[in-house]
């Protein structure tokens, strides 16, 4: 068995947002790049299943749409665990295209569980998983907060409105996990980290396919208003605030 975890290179969370070029581009100078984090528990659960699979497993393999900047994040995946990358040198602003150029790694080399995050950190995007099951013409699952593996069978579980879901799938299907999938996401080791210089990061062309979206310019939110301050012993003008200009009661 093998599983293929997809994973996006993103800012880091904390990264202050800015743009250049009339608001049309994403000014990138001096951002730390990391693994989209919901892409992250992926891979720490599909690393948890094949040390628990007694050699059922035998490879983990990470994807990533990118250029040639997105390797220091790749190698961050080999780190981790990860036995081998692939890197489609394109770059990623669709999920429609990052979906089908996915689908053909998938379908050269027969993935038996493909792993994607429900959304990215970046853009928000959420598409891409559904996007390539339907490329791949199999069962997609969505918001999984849990995969298990038992004597060959499959159980799926997400959590739902006042309780918890339980699925079984058959084998190839893609699973679109959200928090709760892993616990905590794997820290790279030192050992790790000398061992992904020498792990396999495959780079290969695109295939030709159309982008069916493009950003013509960003906005920044708007400002938030300056805080009030009430005199504690004026109880009646704080409730007509949060009633007519907040809105909140």
């Amino acid at each position: 068995m093998k599983i293929l975890v997809c994973i996006s290179n993103v800012p880091d969370t904390t990264t202050k947002v800015k743009f250049v070029d009339n608001n049309t581009k994403f000014d990138a100078t001096g951002v730390q790049w990391i693994i989209n984090p919901w892409d992250e528990l992926a891979l720490t659960r599909a690393l948890e299943l094949k040390e628990a699979s007694n050699g059922a497993i035998e490879k983990i393999t990470v994807a990533n749409v990118g250029e040639i900047g997105s390797e220091p994040t790749i190698r961050k995946a080999l780190a981790i665990g990860a036995d081998d990358a692939i890197r489609i040198n394109a770059k990623a602003e669709d999920a429609y295209f990052v979906a089908g150029q996915i689908a053909e790694v998938v379908k050269k080399d027969s993935y038996d569980i493909v792993f994607c995050g429900i959304e990215s950190s970046d853009y928000n995007g959420f598409a891409v998983g559904g996007m390539l099951s339907e490329f791949l013409d199999v069962p997609s699952i969505s918001s999984v907060s849990g995969v298990e593996i038992e004597n060959g069978n499959i159980k799926v579980y997400r959590e739902i409105d006042g309780g918890k879901e339980t699925l079984s799938t058959e084998l190839p299907f893609v699973a679109i996990v959200q928090k709760g999938i892993a616990i905590n996401p794997r820290i790279p080791a030192m050992r790790g980290i000398m061992m992904a210089r020498k792990k396999p990061l495959n780079v290969v062309e695109p295939v030709a396919l159309d982008k069916l979206t493009e950003y013509s310019n960003y906005e920044m939110p708007p400002a938030k208003a300056a805080c009030k301050m009430i005199d504690e012993e004026n109880v009646k003008e704080l409730v007509d605030l949060l009633q007519n200009e907040a809105k909140v009661l």
